[in-house]
């Protein structure tokens, strides 16, 4: 194993090459011999008010299609963005930045690129016009798997556990590439991700498949190759939670978790993955609502914490990149009050405040510690030279704007053609009892499980595939009524799929299994998120590994269970007394 991950890291730092810059030559505005010359920011921030220093330090949301839709108005103001549409809030409150979403209707499902392109570009647009001209970072989360904004007809890839179980390091970087280029073709410059918190807690509700390993060497090795990917593309990358948010099983949405490890496994274990980035030049790093005594014993979260931030990150680390807080409006940010909660992570040492959920109260809170003096002059000029910085790394004042036809590379097909090998390589066989798969031609399958495992699709591609094959969905957590008519009509298969959705936590997806397991039929579990659903029903005949429910992931899942490829990946985390790290069955 220590060889294998050696190889690991030998072979990434291939990938470690310098970044070249989209803004051209020593010609373009602040360039000189490839490096950012420090007099031209310096020239641009004197020129700057207080007002529009404090304003680069917020990336907000806002909700509409366009620049100035006016079907959104009453909810952004409703929603506490003190402006009605994001020209309003450029204009008035000098935005650094903004995070698009899907409930925000700037990023559609199923993807419209000429509608999300079309804002970008005219966000950007106003903001140059402003008496700064100060390009917009543009932000969203892009991780790949259980989580992407951006979905078909764009490139979708599985997500970070299955690069973990497929353990390839050029997987990683070409997932990444991809995902930048397409995310850079619709205007937005940041991706916030990836995400290397070294999930070693089977009980954890918001990392799971969103981490690459259990292991720090391999989350390293994979994390460090994503980075570089995402940078290649021009689109800066995001390392998230710091110092990691692994082990927890609290989600600091709706909580406050405490992670209590002591400073040898924190350094040999979370902030492992965060060290390699760092060294592969990391653009940004997000720091996790998550309390960690050993760093900090104040009982503050690592977004409030200067000994987390400042002293550990900044200096013992020696990161000199942008600090980025993770959404403040989550539970596990609100331990001070509300108008307190961005300046106290300013005076942490964050530089961007993400989505604050009152913007005016927050601008104007920040704005009012600077003109008291609580916020030094030089302490904000720094973080304001960090962005700006950045900005300029990127690319953004040589070329904000996009051309239309950037997004005809979306969705290229030796793009989708990649995503689905990496998928395929990421299937993940834990067992198999009297060679239940892969399936038999001549046998009928039923097929059940909540919606959200999608098995209405994996019926028809098997369907495709010449199977005989019935599904019935039911609720993320199945009612009696919806279990009985499962069994009901499951009589006549042969053997029945469950597609499993995070079951080890749910009692009511256990209880579908476990009445389906009284019919005597074959019973193959596929796990559709979380790999740990075994640990709940240890008895079935079979157990299969996507690490996710997209189309993708569907689609090798369906080629694994007709035998079409037999499955090669390896577990990339424990399942606790049952199936070690590095487990995996083929055919």
């Amino acid at each position: 194993m220590k060889k294998a991950l050696t190889f690991l890291f030998a072979i990434s730092l291939l990938f470690s090459f310098t970044v070249p810059s989209t803004t051209g030559s020593a010609a373009k505005p602040g360039w000189k011999d490839g490096k950012i010359a420090k007099g031209w920011i310096q020239s641009k921030m004197k020129r700057m008010t207080t007002e529009e220093k404090v304003g680069q330090l917020f990336m907000i949301h806002v909700y509409g299609q366009t620049p100035t839709d006016p079907a959104y108005e009453e909810m952004n103001l409703s929603n506490n963005r003190g402006v009605k549409n994001f020209k309003e809030a450029i204009e008035k409150y000098h935005i650094g930045g903004v995070i698009y979403f899907n409930w925000t209707d700037n990023i559609l499902t199923p993807l419209n690129a000429r509608q999300t392109l079309s804002l970008s570009n005219g966000i950007q647009r106003i903001a140059m016009k402003q008496r700064m001209e100060i390009p917009l970072l543009i932000s969203t989360d892009q991780e790949g798997g259980v989580v992407a904004r951006v979905t078909e007809p764009a490139t979708v890839f599985p997500g970070n556990m299955a690069l973990g179980a497929a353990r390839s390091v050029p997987n990683a970087y070409d997932s990444a590439k991809i995902m930048g280029l397409e995310l850079k073709s619709l205007g937005i410059n940041m991706d916030l991700a990836p995400t290397l918190d070294v999930n070693v807690n089977p009980e954890n509700p918001v990392i799971g498949v969103r981490s690459f390993a259990e292991n720090a060497d391999l989350a390293a090795a994979l994390g460090a190759a994503q980075v570089t990917g995402y940078q290649k593309s021009h689109v800066a990358a995001t390392a998230k939670h710091f110092p990691g948010h692994g082990d927890t099983n609290v989600d600091s949405h709706y909580g406050l978790p405490i992670i209590d490890h002591d400073l040898e496994t924190l350094h040999n274990v979370d902030l492992k993955p965060f060290k390699a980035a760092i060294k592969a030049g990391i653009d940004a790093i997000m720091p996790g609502h998550i309390v960690v005594p050993a760093l900090d014993d104040s009982g503050l979260p690592a977004t409030l914490s200067k000994p987390i931030l400042t002293d550990l990150l900044r200096k013992e680390m020696k990161f000199n990149g942008v600090i980025i807080t993770d959404s403040l409006g989550m539970s596990g940010a609100n331990v001070v009050p509300p108008d307190r909660v961005a300046v106290e992570a300013f005076k942490a040492g964050a530089d961007i405040l993400l989505n604050p959920p009152n913007v005016p109260v927050a601008y104007e809170a920040v704005l009012n510690a600077v003109k008291s003096g609580e916020i030094s002059k030089k302490r904000l000029e720094q973080s304001v030279y960090r962005i700006l910085e950045l900005k300029f790394k990127r690319g953004l004042f040589h070329q904000p704007t996009m051309p239309e036809d950037a997004i005809n590379q979306i969705g290229l097909p030796e793009n989708l053609d990649k995503a689905d090998k990496i998928t395929e390589s990421s299937i993940t066989l834990v067992k198999n009892d009297q060679s239940a798969l892969p399936l038999n031609q001549e046998e009928s399958v039923f097929i059940t499980g909540p919606s959200t495992g999608n098995p209405s699709m994996l019926s028809q591609m098997l369907e495709q595939k010449g199977f005989d094959s019935r599904v019935y969905e039911t609720s993320a957590s199945p009612t009696a009524s919806q279990i009985a008519e499962a069994v009901s009509r499951s009589q006549n298969a042969d053997s029945i799929i469950i597609t499993a959705y995070t079951a080890n936590t749910n009692t009511a997806q256990q209880q579908l299994v476990k009445q389906l397991e009284q019919t005597g039929k074959k019973i193959i579990v596929a796990s559709m998120r979380n790999p740990y659903d075994i640990l709940a029903f240890p008895e079935v005949d079979a157990n299969i590994l996507t690490y996710g429910f997209r189309p993708v992931s569907v689609k090798a899942l369906a080629k694994a269970l007709s035998g079409e490829l037999s499955p090669s990946g390896k577990l990339p985390v424990t399942i606790p007394g049952m199936y070690p790290y590095g487990h995996g069955l083929s055919y």
